[in-house]
């Protein structure tokens, strides 16, 4: 002190205030006989104040002007006043909006710190921090910003000072402090003894006072990835006197493991209880220093003759003799804080937290060339307009949670937040460390699916293929509300499945369409009932197969109409029964043939006509009956042939009559008639696969000759009355000959 600086300044006089947490600060006032020194040679000059000690080393007190003026004069000087700060104090000077992941706090200030030129600190911290998985500087200062995190951890610092250099310390417990050189102890003396100490350093006052606290801390957080855990945590420090177990509950303790829970509940019950035992004391030594630990010595109260960290420092030193009135020398009075250093300090949390007042947006973000990028927890990552740094990447954020309308236990509603889109984010309690997305909104980026305002009335859920869907490439369920038009839309981009564990009703007020563009199968486990008031038209255009394991009915009210294009075949595994109420009309263009495995029976009410545009064929595997209740008439402009190897029986109950042009109408091949009678009854005649018997046989002017090849002349008619006749296995036969009947 004393020496004039190179812009001319005289020290005259200091007020230099230290402490714990505190930036340094020195008020200045200097002299000069130069009336106009310029303000901008001097802010942000890096200035220090030297010291002089009783043993002749040197105490210096360095810091940055961040404030110079002039004042008024003192004699003939002028007089010029400056704040000085250690350089901690150029972080108020600067505010910014950034993120810091997984990182701890020690490692945060260090980059904070790092960005500032004029930064000089040191790490005696001897704890062990974890990271913080998402911290963030919000509109705030950088070091307001700083001193919070320090706060909330338990770390405080305080400055060293060695010619221009102002080196912050960061500590958190005892090990980081020591004595100042040759200050180890002070003793006290009392104001009586003062006059024999004029020329020793010393502690002249000295009180203490203790005050109640609260002795107990409890707190608690929740972590959503262990919502059944309980993260209560409680630290507790014992005092001897009344009513030293007040509890301080609090939530969120900013914890999500119950180990640091403790360890926080402790640092907090710390700080609370950090002015329990406080001592304040004022002396004329220059080596107090904030910081520092002192032991008091030769107080009259023992129990307070012991180490002490020194907490707060104001020293005031004046350099007199700068005018001819002035006594000279120099005076130096110090007034400091203490604690026992048995106790340990921990900074109280006086740095707010920043708020964010309300909700905010961000775009959603991740690594590049995806365009959903979340967590097990459907988490996803955002970009905020207010970081600079961020690189809209995975990077630009911690996760953040995703508020849905309906979250249940694997049951609730979900919609990932993509890539892009712009989604609404707030803080929990306004903590910008807590953020969590609580909606969507739409921009010139991302606009809405239905062009507005013509389609206000429409509503809905329209979404996008991914990856690489485009704007073809979606699942819809759209609801239109335009009065006259009301519709539900519902589109699938590709697969659309539909399960209903118990009933479905589907009504449908006027017309249905449905089509399929490729196979439909329907599997029905019961019963199935359908019922159409109208027509119902089916058109396949390939082949159609309809199997029905059980029975099959088939009631139509009125005409039925069925047209095969092609071949039918209908194959039934036992009986069939085919009843029609009316006619009965089968047209056949081609052939038409008729299996039965077994016996047959065709019945006919009425008269019963087969009309064949060529020949018919019958034939039975086993003898062939006819039985007519009128008769039987044979008609044909052609011969009939009977052929029957085995013989011919006719019986008439009473004549044969017959009728020809010819000369013979009855020939006999071979064997076969014996007998001649004019009039015969009881005639058999037997033909293999035919039989023929007649009640009354008459025959005229026959003439048969055994073993003669005609039976000739008979009458021009052939009358049979009541034959019955039987067709069986093929061929006629009248007795093994052959019988040729010519009309």
């Amino acid at each position: 002190m004393g020496e004039e600086t190179e812009a001319g300044l005289l020290f005259y006089r200091m007020h230099a205030v230290e402490g714990l947490s505190q930036v340094s600060r020195f008020e200045l006032e200097c002299l000069s006989t130069t009336s106009d020194i310029n303000p901008d040679d001097i802010l942000a000059q890096n200035v220090h104040v030297k010291m002089t000690m009783p043993d002749e080393s040197k105490r210096f007190f360095a810091g940055y002007v961040t404030r110079f003026a002039q004042a008024g004069k003192l004699g003939k000087y002028h007089v010029y006043r400056a704040t000085v700060h250690a350089w901690m104090w150029f972080l108020t000077r600067t505010a910014d909006c950034r993120i810091f992941q997984e990182m701890t706090v020690p490692d945060i200030v260090k980059q904070v710190f790092g960005d500032h030129a004029t930064a000089d600190f040191e790490d005696r911290l001897s704890g062990s921090y974890q990271p913080r998985e998402y911290c963030v500087q919000y509109r705030e200062t950088d070091f307001n910003f700083v001193c919070r995190l320090l706060e909330e951890e338990g770390i405080y610092f305080y400055f060293e000072h060695d010619g221009n250099q102002n080196k912050l310390v960061l500590a958190d417990s005892l090990s980081a402090h020591s004595t100042f050189p040759a200050y180890a102890d002070l003793p006290f003396v009392a104001p009586s003894n003062i006059g024999r100490y004029h020329d020793k350093e010393y502690i002249a006052s000295w009180s203490f006072e203790r005050e109640v606290r609260p002795g107990k801390w409890t707190h608690t957080d929740y972590d959503f990835k262990k919502p059944g855990v309980k993260l209560e945590a409680t630290s507790l420090i014992q005092r001897n006197h009344q009513h030293a177990d007040y509890e301080v509950f609090d939530y969120p303790g900013e914890y999500l493991e119950k180990s640091d829970g403790e360890t926080y509940a402790k640092t907090r019950v710390e700080e609370a209880q950090g002015r329990f035992d406080m001592a304040e004391g004022g002396s004329n030594a220059r080596g107090i220093a904030a910081g520092c630990l002192l032991t008091l010595t030769d107080h009259p109260r023992g129990d307070q003759n012991v180490e002490y960290l020194i907490t707060r420092t104001e020293l005031h030193g004046q350099m007199n003799g700068y005018e001819s009135d002035d006594a000279g020398g120099s005076s130096i009075e110090c007034r400091f804080s203490a604690m026992s250093s048995s106790y340990v300090f921990r900074p109280e949390r006086r740095t707010p937290r920043p708020i964010v007042k309300g909700p905010q947006t961000a775009v959603v973000v991740g690594p590049s060339g995806d365009e959903i990028y979340t967590d097990e927890y459907g988490r996803v990552k955002v970009q905020f307009f207010w970081d600079r740094y961020g690189a809209n990447d995975e990077n630009s954020s911690c996760w953040m949670r995703v508020s849905h309308p309906w979250a249940g236990k694997n049951w609730g509603m979900i919609a990932i937040p993509r890539i892009g889109q712009e989604v609404i984010v707030e803080c929990l309690e306004g903590d910008p460390d807590k953020p969590i997305i609580t909606g969507r909104v739409y921009n010139a980026n991302q606009m809405p699916p239905y062009d507005l305002p013509a389609n206000a009335t429409q509503t809905g859920i329209k979404t996008r293929s991914s990856k690489g869907g485009g704007t073809a490439n979606f699942n819809e369920i759209r609801f239109e509300d335009k009065k006259g038009s009301e519709q539900v839309y519902v589109h699938a981009e590709r697969n659309m499945d539909t399960m209903i564990e118990a009933n479905e009703t589907l009504t449908v007020g006027n017309d249905r369409t449905k089509k399929v563009g490729n196979d439909e199968k329907t599997e029905i486990g019961a019963n199935r009932t359908e019922q159409v008031g109208g027509n119902e038209d089916i058109t396949i255009s390939g082949n159609r197969t309809e199997n029905v394991g059980g029975k099959e009915s088939i009631t139509i009210g009125a005409t039925r109409t069925e047209t095969v294009g092609a071949s039918e075949t209908v194959s039934i595994g036992a009986s069939r029964t085919h009843t029609v109420g009316a006619s009965d009309s089968l047209t056949v263009s081609a052939s038409k043939s008729i299996m039965v495995g077994a016996a047959m029976t065709t019945t006919v009410g009425a008269a019963y006509s087969v009309t064949a545009g060529a020949a018919i064929s019958l034939t039975s595997g086993g003898p062939t009956s006819i039985t007519a209740a009128g008769g039987i008439n044979l008609t044909t402009p052609a011969m009939i042939n009977v052929t029957a190897p085995a013989g011919v029986n006719l019986l008439a109950g009473t004549s044969i009559n017959g009728l020809t042009s010819n000369d013979s109408w009855f020939k006999a091949i071979a064997y076969g008639v014996t007998g001649v009678v004019t009039e015969m009854k009881g005639v058999v005649m037997e033909v293999v696969g035919v039989k023929t018997e007649a009640v009354t046989t008459k025959a005229e002017n026959v003439a048969f000759e055994n073993k003669i090849a005609a039976l000739e002349k008979v009458a021009a008619g052939l009358q049979m009355i009541n034959p019955v006749t039987k067709i069986t296995q093929g061929a006629l036969a009248l007795r093994q000959a052959a019988m040729q009947i010519f009309s």
